[in-house]
């Protein structure tokens, strides 16, 4: 199976330079990430492995920002063990550095000491897990020292309120060092972060899931999380297994892509192993990537 594409990718946004950055491969059971949709339909835009997986990427977006660097999730981080390593398929290093995420910065030209502000779309731990690091001495600490970190509010509470169905994917670890720093900042989502930068609330992965929607002084893109994992998930129910909501992701779609299609924004995808973004269109049957 080929790895995702390459570390960094860059583009103009307008008059803004954004970084797509390949924190890691992850390679997850193709059935849950299409949930009800049948293998038959899905495999013919994602290639499964012999145990069922599909490739997936771990893309962050880097903002380069009038206030100073912007960093849009984090991937999964160092701290996880082979086991989990394994289970989840997750390949995440970079010989010479502390993750592959690390790597991606250092190929956009920048190190974790120049992000200013990190924006978690949601906390799961593939999304916020490079949040903090694993240190000197074996202590978890923030991973970006200069950092302001937003996390919406009721993620957070979501997150350190969890269940059965929940639990596997919030790591206490992946923001409370962020707490005792006093890094982390609490927020609504009904402001702008900074200008030109906001979160818009889509539910369904998660309760309080946000998209990031970025101006680019001439041109706008929205970072989509999980609300639409890969290129392959444009169709409306094409919703994974994992989403706690799937109607409400339902609606959270339908609602974005009206706004994306009729106003040309750029939609980046976090999880798909090859197209970091594109712009999407109306199809005869459904929703879909518009011609490059």
């Amino acid at each position: 199976m080929p790895a995702p594409t390459p570390l960094h990718q860059s583009r103009l946004l307008g008059r803004t330079r954004i970084h797509a950055l390949q924190a890691g491969g992850q390679r997850l059971d193709g059935g849950a990430m299409f949930g009800v949709v049948p293998k038959p339909l899905w495999e013919r835009h994602i290639a499964a492995d012999e145990r069922n997986r599909i490739l997936l990427g771990m893309r962050c977006l880097l903002v380069e920002h009038a206030d100073g660097l912007v960093l849009i999730d984090t991937g999964v981080g160092n701290k996880e063990d082979a086991k989990f390593l394994e289970i989840y398929g997750v390949d995440a290093d970079a010989p010479g550095h502390r993750s592959m995420l690390d790597a991606a910065i250092a190929a956009a030209g920048f190190t974790a000491a120049d992000i200013r502000f990190v924006i978690n779309s949601h906390l799961h731990f593939d999304h916020a897990g490079g949040n903090t690091m694993v240190g000197a001495g074996g202590l978890i600490e923030p991973a970006f020292p200069n950092a302001r970190y937003f996390v919406h509010g009721g993620e957070l509470a979501y997150a350190t309120h969890t269940n059965e169905r929940t639990s596997a994917s919030y790591f206490p670890r992946n923001w409370e060092p962020l707490r005792d720093s006093g890094q982390l900042e609490i927020v609504d989502g009904s402001a702008e972060l900074l200008p030109g930068i906001r979160m818009r609330h889509t539910p369904g992965h998660t309760p309080h899931h946000q998209s990031i929607v970025i101006d680019g002084a001439g041109e706008t893109a929205v970072f989509l999380g999980d609300l639409c994992p890969t290129a392959a998930h444009l169709p409306l129910p094409w919703i994974m297994g994992y989403d706690v909501e799937p109607l409400r992701t339902l609606e959270s779609k339908r609602s974005l892509w009206v706004d994306a299609e009729a106003h040309g924004w750029l939609v980046i995808f976090e999880h798909d192993a090859t197209t970091p973004w594109g712009r999407i269109r109306r199809g005869a049957r459904s929703y879909e990537l518009a011609p490059a």
